[in-house]
């Protein structure tokens, strides 16, 4: 955790030392998340469909010297979820809580474009199980992922589309209280993202 603030502090300083102006604003959409339960160490997960998540946060925007190029690190709260069929005919869903930090470098073009990509680094918060048979879930918590897209502006109004994929394998582990073992899986967030913003 103190990891995250210290990339929350970093970014948040940064920008307050650029002269440049610089944008504030909220911003909230849906996340589809795809391939999030994967290595699985024994043959109990079968039929994983993904569900729509979504998120909510705050970012900053300034421009860089380099021209026609902006920073825009990112806070961001999120919520996904899967459903999966257990051992073949148990149905449960896998939720997941993180919270990310998107450090984005982006252009401009048109006047209302923009593209961009950079780095997510991320903190699992929580995860969890809705099968009573599946507990204790322990989930690494720091990981990093890449995120690149696009989206325009249109006044205050935003919206762009992103794609975000986990450079490094989260283990998770639970308990099987069946079997009374523990189990061991990959939850690396692979996931296209779609989000409104507003500019204050």
């Amino acid at each position: 955790m103190k990891k995250v603030f210290l990339m929350i502090s970093l970014a948040f300083a940064f920008s307050q030392t650029s002269t440049a102006q610089i944008d504030f604003g909220v911003k909230a959409g849906l996340n589809y998340n795809s391939e999030s339960i994967q290595s699985v160490s024994e043959d109990v997960f079968t039929g994983a469909e993904s569900k729509t998540g979504y998120h909510a946060g705050i970012w900053l925007r300034f421009k860089l010297p380099i021209i026609g190029f902006y920073l825009r690190p990112e806070l961001v709260y999120t919520n996904l979820e899967n459903q999966l069929l257990y051992k073949g005919s148990q149905t449960t869903s896998y939720n997941f809580q993180k919270v990310d930090i998107p450090v984005l470098i982006g252009k401009r073009f048109f006047g209302i474009g923009n593209v961009f990509a950079g780095p997510s680094f991320q903190y699992i918060l929580n995860s969890d199980f809705s099968l009573n048979d599946i507990s204790e879930v322990d989930t690494d918590g720091f990981s990093v992922g890449l995120q690149f897209g696009a989206g325009i502006e249109l006044g205050n109004l935003g919206i762009d589309v992103r794609w975000e994929r986990g450079l490094n394998t989260i283990e998770s582990t639970f308990l099987n209280v069946s079997t009374n073992t523990n189990v061991t899986f990959d939850t690396r967030v692979n996931q296209i993202i779609i989000g409104l913003s507003y500019k204050f």
